[in-house]
């Protein structure tokens, strides 16, 4: 790697901010972490380190720049993913419309690529489009069980998404029913109070995200250099499915049962029917306003698997103008983020 070459050179506060970017992007459903680093101008540059680093051949230069993004990253992920979680199970149709902007946002960054988009050119954007519907029509409500073998395969294929510009990890997650459970065991609480559970899902998910990008990585670097355009043309594709999953005015059908700590609280009632109604309050934290005697009577049988599909049904609602009208502003705003970040200094323009 040549120092002189501009795309070597490192602003510290700019790596900083792009890997605190892409730890937010990845923590949310619907925003793509290769998006942020690709609007800020770091995707080459992250790429191709990530590339070395599989390949044993990291020199000083490099390290720096993991040492920077990297740990903006962790700190995105330490001090948001309990918040984001609880955000998007509380709020689903605001945060929904928020992703929705902040992807659409990063498609003119994407569009860059690909012009001139005529002719031959337009099937791999539908090539993209078309993957993307399959995802999220074709794999939607399949819920994929907490075992080590399709922990790691989840791992792979969401952590390779990450580095994907349009595809969200934690979109993924939520397709395949483990957003909740990755993001969730992120928290600072769930790590503390329950680390045995969470490092469980933890680990196998990092041995797959460690896999997953190490042989994603590679392959695009060399995509991306050998054909440029059919290759931006798909990932555009990708970014505008996307969208198609995250249709904003939809609500928890049990709203009690989306929120982790109730969950818990009645699937530990149901395996030992002898505790106490006010001691299982108390463990978990619970106020006299969660119908917990009603549940327990509506879940009855269930096991904790089926507790959980339970608490991820969605259904539509019809959105009222106000919704409708904020729905729209939280999506330009989503949008107007995204492309402030584009407008960042590149590192291109050190000196």
């Amino acid at each position: 790697m040549d120092p002189r070459d501009p795309s070597t050179r490192d602003l510290p506060l700019h790596t900083l901010l792009g890997g605190f970017l892409m730890g937010f992007a990845n923590l949310v459903p619907g925003i793509s972490g290769g998006t942020m680093i690709l609007a800020i101008g770091l995707y080459d540059r992250f790429v191709g380190v990530i590339a070395n680093l599989t390949r044993i051949r990291v020199d000083r230069r490099d390290l720096r720049f993991l040492l920077l993004f990297g740990g903006g990253a962790l700190l995105a992920v330490a001090s948001l993913s309990g918040l984001l979680v609880g955000l998007v199970s509380s709020h689903r149709w605001l945060m929904y419309s928020l992703f929705v902007g902040m992807t659409l946002g990063g498609v003119p960054q994407v569009l860059e690529g690909v012009r001139p988009l005529r002719g031959a050119g337009l099937g791999f954007p539908l090539l993209g489009l078309g993957l993307m519907g399959w995802v999220v029509f074709g794999l939607t409500g399949y819920q994929v069980p907490e075992t080590f073998p399709s922990l790691v395969l989840v791992g792979a294929i969401a952590a390779s998404s990450m580095i994907l510009p349009g595809i969200s990890g934690s979109y993924l997650l939520l397709v395949f029913g483990l957003y909740e459970s990755v993001i969730g065991s992120l928290s600072r609480p769930e790590l503390m109070d329950n680390t045995a559970e969470a490092l469980g899902i933890l680990v196998p998910v990092a041995i797959g995200a460690a896999l997953g990008i190490a042989l994603l990585s590679n392959a695009l670097r060399a995509l991306l250099a050998r054909a440029p355009r059919p290759s931006h043309g798909v990932l555009l594709g990708l970014m505008l499915g996307s969208v198609m999953g995250l249709y904003p005015f939809q609500e928890p059908v049990h709203p009690w049962l989306a929120r982790k700590p109730v969950r818990k609280a009645v699937a530990e009632r149901l395996a030992q029917p002898d505790l106490e109604l006010a001691a299982v309050r108390e463990h978990w934290g619970l106020g006299d306003e969660v119908p917990l005697a009603r549940l327990l009577s509506e879940c009855q049988g269930l096991d904790g698997g089926q507790l959980k599909r339970k608490a991820e049904a969605l259904e539509r609602f019809s959105p009222g103008l106000g919704q409708l009208l904020l729905a729209l502003l939280v999506g330009v705003a989503g949008f107007g983020i995204t492309r402030l970040v584009s407008r960042a200094p590149k590192p291109s323009s050190a000196g």
